[in-house]
């Protein structure tokens, strides 16, 4: 595997690389990310990783400095997945100088859920991601379905824009008692980390009652939260959505995601399971 730090760097195997597949990551890399890796083959004669703790997706007071960065452990990590390329860029490779131009998905698909409780992240996450395109020119990039959110904008802004990248989602990879990989679940405690499952319990849980016909959306998303809080978890959201925009479904809709995010301790953990 190459390393890169550069953007000419990358650039100048670019041209040599045929079809290229590019995964980005903020490092610390768990059994998901490699899911990814080892999916992105099956697409691409080439596979071109990003670690890149990105400032512009965190919030004021949130965990950007202690984000763990485990960069020789990820390497490793990698090459064993069979990765070609790593572009590790410094932030001042890739912010040379203030990032004044942004892009800013519709608020609508923006500024509910995670957006409501995080207030910028997916300007951050989008301007970041646009940022890679153009420097790595894909042709197929891949996002994990855990971060459902995210990946909804990523393929709309794709869209939208018109770039010619295929976005392929990577299914959620999961312990074996449930519990969504993270690279924060690190900072759960023994026994927050016993307790962690209980948030892919009460999705699991949700989703029966919908495939079993309940449609009474806000109380199933009530039960969940009252649930979720009487075992001391401090939930943001617990939403029922279309799978499509993230929008209010209503009762004869198909195709819906339900999703949650919570706070355990210190730690937020969020989920989604489609139905």
């Amino acid at each position: 595997m190459l390393i890169h730090d550069t953007i000419a760097s990358l650039r100048a195997v670019r041209s040599k690389a045929g079809r290229v597949a590019l995964i980005p990551t903020m490092g610390n890399l768990h059994d998901g990310h490699i899911a990814l890796m080892k999916q992105a083959r099956q697409h691409a004669d080439t596979v071109i990783a990003t670690i890149f703790v990105n400032r512009l997706q965190f919030r004021p007071g949130e965990d950007f400095e202690k984000y763990p960065r485990t960069f020789q452990a990820d390497c490793d990590r990698l090459t064993a997945a069979g990765v070609d390329h790593l572009f590790a860029p410094t932030e001042g490779e890739m912010y040379p100088q203030p990032q004044g131009y942004h892009v800013h998905p519709p608020a609508a698909q923006s500024d509910i859920l995670d957006g409501e409780f995080r207030p910028g992240h997916f300007v951050g996450v989008a301007t970041v991601v646009m940022k890679l395109f153009q420097i790595a020119q894909p042709d197929v990039a891949l996002f994990g379905k855990k971060d459902f959110q995210q990946l909804m904008i990523i393929r709309n802004m794709v869209n939208e824009l018109n770039l010619p990248i295929e976005i392929v989602a990577g299914e959620t990879i999961r312990a074996a008692d449930g519990l969504a990989l993270s690279s924060r679940n690190g900072y759960l405690t023994v026994g927050e980390r016993k307790e962690a499952p209980k948030l892919f319990e009460t999705l699991t849980k949700t989703a029966e009652k919908i495939h079993s016909g309940n449609r009474d959306f806000p109380q199933l998303e009530r039960d969940c939260i009252d649930f979720l809080q009487a075992r001391n978890w401090v939930p943001d959201y617990v939403a029922i959505r279309k799978k499509s925009d993230l929008q209010l479904p209503t009762a004869h809709d198909a195709g819906l995601v339900v999703l949650a995010a919570a706070r355990l301790g210190s730690t937020r953990l969020i989920d989604n399971l489609e139905v």
